[in-house]
């Protein structure tokens, strides 16, 4: 007996017909589309991460921005009070002179 399928199967060209190169095939496609860590998730992850690598050196400049500024205020606080604010120690009288254009 002989398969009725032989002439359809010597269509076939021969690597195809390795059956382990059809699991190794198999297997290849289903990691790259199927699987829970595929490609595109992997690609999209990655972006994902790329991103927020980007935002963390951002805050972290708006951090040490916020620290200059506040070391600022430590060694100033008394002028920018005074200037900005209009503040006084008490029993002391504030002038404000403004000059015209």
């Amino acid at each position: 007996m002989s398969n009725p399928l032989q002439p359809l199967l010597e269509l076939i060209p021969k690597p195809f017909r390795n059956r382990y190169l059809l699991v190794l095939l198999f297997f290849g496609i289903w990691m790259l589309v199927f699987d829970k860590h595929d490609l595109i998730t992997q690609w999209r992850l990655q972006r994902t991460l790329n991103k927020l690598e980007q935002e963390k050196t951002f805050y972290t400049e708006e951090i040490k921005e916020a620290e200059r500024a506040r070391l600022n205020l430590d060694r100033k606080g008394e002028e920018i009070a005074r200037e900005r604010y209009f503040m006084s120690k008490p029993g002391e009288d504030v002038y404000i002179i403004e000059e015209k254009e």
